[in-house]
């Protein structure tokens, strides 16, 4: 009777006349919601269009009816952003939620795995494809490893469950063949009672978008083992467009134009490919000649933790010398460092160039002081030393070498320490050693745009080998294909890809 109410209540709270398969995925939820089994855990697996995130909205919806704490994350800052616009409430990155950082020591301080105090409240994971079970760094985060901590933050409170959702069709965390945060199998050795609820089904309502009959075709494609070459359909005033090499710049000009430069991006297949794009886009488009401009986008290319608590300790001690007040509360509320929302500077995350200034080379390097606005954290500013090189590289950010020979000249400078530990102490500290990583954020991979969406997106899949074409090349356009709100360009297109625009509506109508 309970799980029919809470059902009937979710059901309410569902913004369109639902399908059978979403009913009864919302019947499972209730009574996953009301089953006396702890811990327990639910995978929600939802293909692009087939109504997850109307689920997860209306369940939040109704959760909050009820009073019943909800707490809703994303890996990354862009997909908590993303998240938070669809289900109508906060989200925070998983970090900011289950992690606490220690006293500050430069970066190398930790962040432990904090306390749960909430009571029987419902934690939910967008996103989860993207949560690996592998080392998350060197250890800097709890145990190293995302997957581990989150489960068993959410155990630790009293009554608590845990809901995951996500998209299997999309590229599994980098190294895994799968996502693991969405194998019933792999939470079950957590000792979880898993429940799986799946939409598969494409609703009516979104049928007719020519970017989800794409999307969708290719997840049939990966669901069959069909791995030859596929063909996409478009038409130049639909969804997906496919766009010549010699009209590219037009197009880019009109995005910028019409959604601005933090709606517009450009998806490759490697960090090469994206380099070529950003210098032509900043040359040819933007004008700039120097190698940071004001207005610049720039993206982190490895997680940093240095220079957000260093800002957090600095604002921490400016407001000490207040006296405890509700002006002061507000500061530190309204604060994306002090109240949490912002704790370090994730890989993939976006930027914007406010102000730089004393450019200058040191230990055989090329930095510059910036200010930089983060639009997924509330547009937190933020100045920390930032290292240039990196801007133009091919590799993904300093190479192994590359890296080793900053440590060893950096380490140098506080040769004259004598006590070994006061050295590493000073190497940690140091601002040249922790100095931010960035690369151009106009033109991206694949798995840097994960978990984030976009008005204007131009796809360049490259030259591709019969040899390139399997398994991990459909997953790669799928989850191209989904980062578009709007707008999908297909660069370069070959002519043995493309669907002629009359076939669109046929295809469409096979997907319903």
């Amino acid at each position: 009777m309970l799980e029919q109410q809470l059902s009937d209540l979710i059901l309410r709270s569902f913004p369109h006349t639902p399908t059978p398969h979403q009913r009864d995925v919302i019947a499972a939820i209730g009574r996953f919601l009301l089953s006396p089994v702890f811990p327990s855990a639910f995978i929600l697996r939802g293909y692009a269009g087939t109504g997850k995130t109307s689920v997860i909205g209306a369940v939040v919806r109704a959760m909050q009816q009820l009073d019943h704490a909800v707490v809703l994350m994303a890996p990354t800052g862009r997909a908590a952003k993303v998240f938070s616009a669809a289900s109508g409430a906060r989200a925070y990155t998983i970090h900011k939620v289950i992690y606490r950082q220690e006293t500050f020591r430069g970066e190398a301080t930790p962040f432990s795995l904090g306390f749960n105090p909430l009571r029987r409240a419902l934690f939910i994971v967008d996103e989860a494809s993207m949560i690996g079970v592998g080392a998350d760094g060197p250890g800097i985060f709890g145990s190293g490893c995302l997957l581990d901590d989150l489960v068993r933050f959410v155990r630790e409170g009293e009554g608590c469950r845990l809901m995951l959702v996500g998209d299997t069709a999309q590229l599994p965390p980098v190294g895994e063949d799968r996502s693991p945060a969405l194998e019933a199998r792999v939470l079950e050795r957590y000792g979880m009672d898993v429940t799986v609820g799946q939409l598969t089904e494409v609703v009516r309502q979104q049928a007719r978008s020519g970017v989800l009959a794409g999307a969708t075709d290719l997840r049939r494609r990966l669901s069959d083992g069909c791995f030859d070459l596929p063909r996409v359909c478009g038409s130049p005033d639909g969804e997906v467009r496919f766009l010549p090499g010699d009209e590219l710049i037009e197009a880019l000009v009109s995005a910028y134009a019409d959604c601005g430069r933090r709606d517009t991006i450009v998806i490759t297949r490697s960090n090469k490919r994206a380099a070529v794009y950003n210098q032509g886009i900043r040359a040819r488009i933007f004008d700039y000649e120097e190698r940071l401009c004001r207005g610049d986008m720039v993206m982190a290319v490895r997680n940093n933790y240095f220079w957000t608590a260093r800002a957090a300790a600095e604002e921490q001690q400016a407001l000490a010398a207040e006296p405890d007040s509700a002006e002061a509360r507000r500061q530190i509320a309204a604060s994306p460092l002090l109240s949490g929302l912002f704790t370090f500077i994730a890989n993939g995350d976006t930027a914007e160039v406010v102000r730089f200034r004393n450019v200058h080379e040191m230990h055989g390097f090329c930095f510059a002081d910036a200010t930089l606005r983060f639009p997924d954290y509330d547009d937190a500013t933020l100045t920390c030393r930032v290292l240039l090189d990196t801007l133009t590289s091919e590799a993904p950010a300093l190479t192994r070498d590359e890296q080793q020979r900053l440590y060893e000249s950096v380490l140098a400078d506080y040769a004259d320490v004598p006590n070994s530990r006061e050295r590493f102490k000073r190497l940690r500290e140091d601002p040249y050693y922790n100095a931010l990583q960035i690369k151009y954020a106009y033109a991206v991979t694949c798995h840097k745009a994960q978990g984030g969406q976009w008005e204007r997106v131009f796809v360049d899949q490259g030259y591709l080998t019969p040899d390139m074409v399997g398994a991990s090349y459909l997953r790669w356009l799928y989850t191209a294909f989904t980062r578009t709100t709007d707008r999908l360009y297909l660069v370069n297109w070959p002519e043995e890809q493309r669907l002629e625009a009359s076939d669109e509506v046929e295809q469409t109508d096979d997907n319903l």
